[in-house]
């Protein structure tokens, strides 16, 4: 990877930054506050709790983000974290953050979703 296209993802990187720290700024929303039917009640709480979980997406894209910032500054950038092969260019047009090659990304989803059903 040359210079000018590190420069560049590093550009789209600390712009994706900049935006997911934005949005974990907003808090709106996650205040309870007393409500006068048990209806509202139950929806407030609904909406607290998809609030609470994309601010938790949030977060972990933010860390992502740093990681591959971190990753082009060490000289660490495009191999994959776990297998040590290139990650394609594809993948990383696509998610700039990536740390894991197509392969390796799909057997850790693999895994995650085995754990998440058997409540791991």
């Amino acid at each position: 990877m040359t210079g000018f296209e590190q420069n560049d993802l590093l550009t789209t990187l600390r712009a994706k930054e900049a935006e997911l720290a934005a949005g974990l700024g907003k808090r709106d929303g996650l205040a309870v506050q007393a409500e006068a039917d048990l209806f509202d009640e139950i929806q407030d709480a609904i909406d607290r709790a998809v609030l609470v979980q994309n601010l938790d997406r949030s977060s972990a894209m933010l860390r992502e983000v740093r990681g591959a910032v971190m990753r082009i500054r060490n000289g660490e950038y495009g191999r994959c974290e776990a297998c040590g092969e290139e990650i394609g260019r594809k993948r990383i047009a696509a998610l700039p953050w990536a740390a894991l090659c197509v392969r390796c990304q799909e057997q850790a989803d693999t895994e995650s979703a085995t754990q998440a059903r058997l409540g791991n």
